[in-house]
């Protein structure tokens, strides 16, 4: 997640203080990944600093006064170049591949690694299907995106178990 991104969305909607911004984000994406206070005022700073957001006042607080920020044409130009952007695919193997890995050049079994993985997955899989017809539009959503993705590490995990003796033969013939 692009903090910075997010931020000059949020502002893209209308110009707001850090507190504002901050419970947006946490309504949004919070679910267990809110965004701490400190990283909404550095983010703000950088986004200043750059020219991408702007203070355009200040609003009364239950404490201190709040300052708002607004986009500019930069920080407009920015946020559109990066939803224009394609998330580039990583290629990058996953923990669970260098755990596999690493177990048969060490000389352990990697079975019960997958297994405990498939495991772990399919109870995230189950209470993510119970959970399916609750929340708004965008919780489900986001249940969704990562059933599919559970989804997709199980296969990975059958296709690793069932092609383990090869790799375990290919590993044992390193130096």
């Amino acid at each position: 997640m692009s903090v910075p991104m997010a931020v000059l969305a949020l502002l893209d909607r209308h110009p707001a203080h850090g507190f504002a911004l901050k419970r947006t984000y946490d309504e949004l994406f919070g679910h267990g990944r809110d965004l701490k206070y400190g990283q909404v005022y550095s983010t703000l700073a950088r986004l200043e600093r750059d020219g991408l957001a702007d203070g355009v006042g200040v609003e009364p607080g239950e404490g201190a006064d709040r300052k708002v920020y607004a986009i500019t044409d930069d920080g407009v130009a920015e946020l559109e170049a990066w939803l224009d952007q394609p998330q580039k695919p990583t290629g990058r193997p996953s923990e669970l591949f260098t755990k596999v890995v690493l177990a048969l050049a060490s000389g352990r079994p990697a079975e019960p690694i997958l297994d405990r993985q498939r495991l772990a997955h399919l109870e995230r899989m189950r209470e993510l299907t119970a959970d399916r017809h609750s929340g708004d539009v965008i919780d489900r959503l986001a249940r969704d995106h990562e059933l599919a993705h559970l989804e997709a590490d199980i296969r990975w995990v059958e296709l690793a178990a069932a092609r383990l003796s090869d790799l375990r033969a290919d590993v044992e013939q390193l130096p």
